[in-house]
């Protein structure tokens, strides 16, 4: 289990947001801010981290704590202020840790080798084209995701759906779709192929899967001296092969590239505030657009 020392600072981080407060970004080698998130694409249990901190802290001299995160907008909202030195990110807020807060990739996250966005409907759903969606409700995950938010979104620019609903889990999303209350959702294809046996009342199709999404990765903040960024990653080129796949990243491997998933965002950011409109129009105003599948 991670011990009480560990998640004291983590509570006491949530403790002091909702109060109101913030906190400068960890500068330094004295102390390692490790940011996980514990839900969602690539997340897991926090105690999968008590043998690396334990490395970590011995390799670099530094005393390392865990702050987990569980839902992608507390994580983003860490990941803009530079809050964590290190952190354990999904592709979709590693996307926005490199294009927003200057944060670098060291290593990529072990996980699905092909992951990708799937839009799911009912089987006698009318919905049998993207364009289709227009005019139904469309159920999306929770802004940060990659696979439930922004190449959904991407994918679907130009169409005007009735109404967008964010779900706070995958799971939501199916359950929404099973009973009627949107007509389509996105998630994760891999996500899709873990829930969808829970609900064998309904029958649900994939009705488009997006192109490859490049996986998550480890990366270190700026806030944290160069020299201390070498120390980090060496000690994590080294780790030991079972430590490594206890917090699932692989050391000898290169980090993703996140140009493209980079530019997917920068895409969709105009019209995020958009999908709170009834109908939401899914494309910047007075845009001329071309419905997706039209």
């Amino acid at each position: 289990m991670i011990s009480r020392r560990r998640l004291l600072v983590a509570q006491a981080f949530w403790f002091l947001a909702g109060c109101g407060l913030t906190q400068a970004p960890q500068t330094g080698i004295n102390k390692l801010t490790i940011g996980v998130i514990a839900y969602g694409e690539g997340g897991g249990s926090v105690d999968h981290y008590e043998r690396f901190i334990d490395y970590l802290e011995g390799q670099v001299k530094a005393i390392a704590e865990l702050e987990p995160a569980y839902n992608e907008i507390q994580a983003m909202e860490q990941i803009r202020r530079r809050a964590w030195s290190l952190v354990f990110a999904p592709p979709g807020l590693a996307a926005i840790a490199v294009a927003k807060a200057q944060y670098t990739p060291l290593f990529p996250l072990e996980g699905v080798d092909n992951l990708s966005s799937a839009l799911i409907v009912l089987k006698d759903s009318p919905i049998e084209k993207l364009s289709d969606v227009n005019g139904q409700i469309l159920a999306l995950g929770q802004p940060g995701s990659a696979t439930g938010y922004y190449v959904p979104l991407y994918e679907l620019y130009g169409t005007t759906p009735a109404e967008v609903r964010i779900a706070p889990t995958p799971k939501t999303v199916l359950q929404w779709i099973a009973d009627g209350d949107v007509g389509i959702g996105a998630m994760s294809k891999d996500e899709f192929e873990r829930y969808r046996s829970e609900f064998s009342g309904a029958q649900f199709t994939v009705l488009h899967t997006s192109r490859r999404i490049p996986s998550g990765s480890v990366l270190v903040s700026s806030t944290v001296e160069a020299n201390q960024q070498d120390l980090i990653q060496n000690a994590m080129e080294n780790v030991v092969p079972a430590i490594a796949q206890e917090v699932g990243y692989i050391p000898n491997a290169d980090p993703p590239d996140y140009k493209l998933l980079i530019d997917f965002i920068k895409k969709v950011e105009p019209i995020e505030s958009r999908i709170r409109e009834k109908p939401a129009p899914l494309y910047k105003p007075g845009e001329q657009v071309r419905p997706p599948g039209g």
